[in-house]
């Protein structure tokens, strides 16, 4: 490739990555709204003592309010060890864990504008049955001595919010403001493994040769292997190929489109999307709560009951007839123009900035001065403005490319 060519690609890559960020902008708006409203007008301690039992009510409860929950993450995983303090059974937990990471509204409309419906069905049937799967896989082989050490090594502390009345708060002005608070909150959580997953994708779509994901995924085998061993090769290397990018969050869906306009197969699309809690910080993450043992015992059952999901779902949609053809070019999803998304993004801009003054309004009654307290320069954060710098400069480099064209 010649300075010339990397210039163009580079200012393609960022262009992309900017697509992306504009073909989402307004259905994250929309989800973190919803997710705000509901953790500012539901209550976690109220349905905390109907998760403390190893049944099909108290799993079906988990999975709820793990869908109605956040979709960050860190945020996940830190209300499920506080569930789990509080009195959830473990297998509750979990299944609270893996739902808020795979049934959440926001996840769907992600999924919906990027991949198309077979794939946001797929999500949801597929969501719904691995949790299911690893539930009776812990069921089966629950480490109870570890689950005690775990409970030991958690502290005694609380961060569950006061009973309230629901109808009072969602009358009043104070319960608004802490709707606003909750969405700031949520983007200020989440917003970092959005922009370095939506710029990975960016700058993968273009630089990554097809050629390399047809390595990894076997997709020139076509023909000269049995398809079925495609199929379960393509489920057991998507886990890893997602915990090598590090994303977790969301910030996996656009990569997943890279991964379906090459070839792709069905299973290890699926695969790769719902193998978010895989990557090595959150499992970091799960370490320090429970211990490494426990962690690695939660990712060993999620990557098994993964693998084991996506076949099922791979074979039951090529039964129905609806298994989604891996053709949608990216091109296709980012791009720039004057339709729907346009309007969407320009409403609920107006939307955010409504919910930044509610949230202004929360921190001048319940913050002395009204100010957030940033945190301290992370490695995260240093990685984030690198990434803030590259897309600057492949913004420079699309004006470079555009003047000498």
């Amino acid at each position: 490739m010649n300075v010339e060519n990397f210039w163009s690609h580079y200012a393609e890559a960022a262009k992309t990555a900017f697509g992306f960020f504009w073909k989402a902008g307004w259905a994250f708006v929309l989800g973190y709204f919803v997710s705000a409203m509901i953790q500012a007008f539901v209550s976690k301690r109220r349905l905390t003592p109907y998760m403390g039992s190893l049944d099909f009510k108290s799993l079906s409860l988990s999975t709820l309010f793990g869908a109605i929950s956040s979709s960050c993450s860190f945020a996940a995983l830190a209300t499920a060890r506080s569930l789990f303090q509080k009195g959830a059974h473990f297998v509750a937990a979990v299944a609270f864990m893996f739902a808020s990471t795979n049934l959440v509204i926001e996840l769907g409309i992600l999924i919906l504008i990027f991949l198309g419906w077979q794939f946001l069905a797929a999500e949801v049937v597929g969501g719904l049955m691995l949790v299911a799967i690893s539930s009776l896989l812990i069921h089966l082989t629950y480490p109870e001595k570890w689950v005690t050490a775990a409970k030991k090594k958690l502290d005694e502390s609380s961060d569950f919010e006061d009973d309230f009345d629901w109808k009072k708060r969602i009358r009043s002005r104070m319960g608004w403001h802490l709707v606003g608070h909750k969405f700031v909150m949520e983007w200020k959580m989440v917003w970092e493994e959005i922009l370095i997953g939506f710029t990975i994708a960016g700058f993968m779509a273009v630089f990554v040769p097809g050629s390399l994901w047809a390595k990894i995924f076997l997709i020139n085998a076509a023909g000269t292997m049995p398809e079925w061993l495609r199929v379960l090769e393509n489920a057991l290397v998507a886990p890893f190929v997602a915990a090598l990018t590090f994303i977790g969050s969301m910030g996996n869906i656009p990569l997943a489109t890279v991964l379906n306009a090459n070839g792709v197969l069905f299973a290890g699309i699926m695969g790769f999307i719902y193998s978010d809690l895989m990557v090595p910080p959150l499992v970091a993450v799960n370490a320090k709560y429970y211990g490494w043992r426990l962690a690695l015992y939660i990712a060993g059952v999620m990557y098994i009951s993964i693998v084991a999901t996506t076949l099922i779902l791979h074979y039951l949609f090529a039964f129905m007839g609806i298994t989604p053809e891996s053709a949608r070019a990216v091109s296709d999803v980012a791009q720039f123009k004057m339709d729907y998304t346009f309007w969407l993004n320009l409403g609920f801009a107006a939307v955010t900035g409504g919910l930044i003054y509610l949230h202004r309004r929360h921190l001048k009654e319940h913050v002395k001065g009204g100010m957030d307290h940033q945190g301290g320069l992370t490695l995260k954060r240093v990685i984030v403005y690198l990434f803030i710098a590259l897309l600057a400069g492949g913004l420079a480099a699309q004006v470079m490319v555009g003047g000498a064209g």
